[in-house]
């Protein structure tokens, strides 16, 4: 399977117009959150990827509240918003979270990782998405202040060990790839990476 995955396109249709031509590419979209500038234009990119005509799993960034991005997907029938939820296909499980990067622990991803912990078979391969990075990693140190990423998602990786873990949030470090174990993490960008798994 190839992914196309993305993050923090905020509003931006060059990074569209790149993401469509790259989709060509693509059995499946993935958008770690930031669709848009503070909500503006929301409806104007998600109806732009839906002519892509190709499954889009999306989660909410920081700059849209999970509540009003659910309601905007729901019109495209291609579009599958999956904060807090899961989405599977053949033997893998997408998992995903959307909203914050700002905080060192999440009680809201640590009790919705809970969750779908119980319901992972041991036949599935689990892929994490999330806005927020994981801690320690080269996906969340900034330059002059270290890391900032999220100690409740690293703890999941390090525990559940997803085959891959897709999340955005820091813009200094789109295009960044790290791998722990045998988990790739990776910053797309809001150009888009081809993901072969």
């Amino acid at each position: 399977m190839k992914i196309l995955a993305f993050a923090d396109v905020h509003g931006s249709m060059a990074s569209i117009k790149k993401l469509k031509e790259k989709a060509e590419f693509a059995d499946l979209l993935v958008c770690a959150g930031d669709i848009s500038n503070w909500s503006t234009d929301t409806n104007k990119m998600l109806k732009e990827l839906s002519q892509i005509k190709k499954p889009l799993l999306m989660i909410n960034g920081n700059h849209e509240s999970d509540q009003e991005l659910r309601e905007q997907c729901k019109r495209y029938k291609n579009i599958l918003f999956i904060h807090n939820a899961t989405y599977e296909v053949d033997n893998y499980v997408f998992f995903g979270y959307g909203g914050g990067g700002f905080s060192l622990e999440d009680e809201g991803f640590v009790s919705a990782a809970k969750k779908f912990k119980k319901t992972i078979k041991k036949s599935q391969k689990v892929i994490l998405i999330t806005h927020a990075p994981p801690y320690n990693t080269r996906l969340d140190e900034l330059p002059f202040s270290g890391h900032a990423g999220c100690k409740s998602i690293r703890d999941f990786i390090d525990e559940v060990k997803p085959i891959l873990s897709i999340s955005g949030h820091l813009h200094e470090n789109f295009h960044i790839r790290q791998k722990i174990g045998e988990t790739v993490l990776i910053n797309p960008g809001p150009d888009g990476k081809i993901l072969e798994i």
